[in-house]
């Protein structure tokens, strides 16, 4: 019944998420537990013939692990010059407060009263971009550059390099939420490249990722996972009931 919960909570907050620019849906795995070997299998019993089955009673389930599922996330366009998204394997690097290093799939990006691109929640991007004020119109290629223009000049009066990082294992991330991971011993440490280099992949402007959940598979997932705790409940009051009986027996 416990794991089975874990598995209602892993399901609910996919389901929250489902908004969510950038996020990757949860699982949980689980695995069976020890077992009560009454029997092995291939023994030979005492007429001289082999037994071609065990008799083994397991013991119930546990948690293994809850990990992301990093396939991609469907893009949505949306017009604005700093939405970003990423069509392929990478993250942004985003410079926490504190100092670290962060990554995200989430490209909603703004200018900040410097002209620094930021986050909604004033993460800087990693290597900083600086918009100069006058610049009217961005323009953000597939390769990641960022180039600036004014109302005046046709040319670019900004180019900068947008850099991102991959991970041999972004399982081992651990998401610290605001759509935030930060890199483990798990994870290894981070590559970074350019877009549309090596297996890096490309920038779409003017697009957001969304979510990769699947709602219908979700709720089905939900469903399943209801009914199964009640019947694992059910299965304890049975066995709690059939004790009852036997302990009342009268010789």
């Amino acid at each position: 019944m416990g794991a089975m919960q874990t598995q209602v909570d892993v399901i609910a907050n996919n389901l929250a998420n489902v908004n969510t620019t950038g996020f990757k849906q949860d699982r949980a795995n689980f695995s069976d537990l020890l077992y009560q070997e009454v029997r092995r299998a291939g023994s030979r019993q005492p007429e001289g013939n082999t037994v071609p089955v065990g008799l083994s009673i397991g013991s119930g389930v546990r948690l293994n692990s809850i990990d992301k599922e990093f396939r991609q996330g469907g893009l949505h366009q949306t017009g604005n010059d700093l939405d970003l998204a990423i069509q392929g394997e990478g993250f942004f690097q985003l410079r926490t407060t504190s100092g670290q290093i962060a990554y995200s799939r989430d490209g909603a990006f703004y200018r900040d009263a410097d002209g620094n691109i930021a986050t909604s929640l004033g993460v800087l991007l990693e290597p900083a971009i600086q918009i100069p004020q006058d610049v009217v119109r961005i323009q953000v290629t597939q390769d990641g550059r960022v180039l600036g223009f004014n109302a005046a000049d046709p040319q670019p009066i900004v180019e900068e390099q947008i850099e991102l990082a991959r991970f041999v294992n972004p399982k081992g991330l651990r998401a610290i939420g605001d759509n935030l991971y930060l890199e483990t011993e798990a994870s290894g440490v981070a590559e970074t490249g350019n877009p549309g280099t090596a297996q890096f992949g490309t920038i779409v402007g003017g697009f957001l990722e969304q979510s990769n959940v699947e709602i219908v598979k979700e709720m089905v997932d939900l469903i399943s996972a209801q009914r199964a705790y009640e019947i694992n409940a059910n299965a304890i009051k049975s066995a709690d009931e059939m004790l009852r009986l036997a302990n009342n027996l009268r010789a």
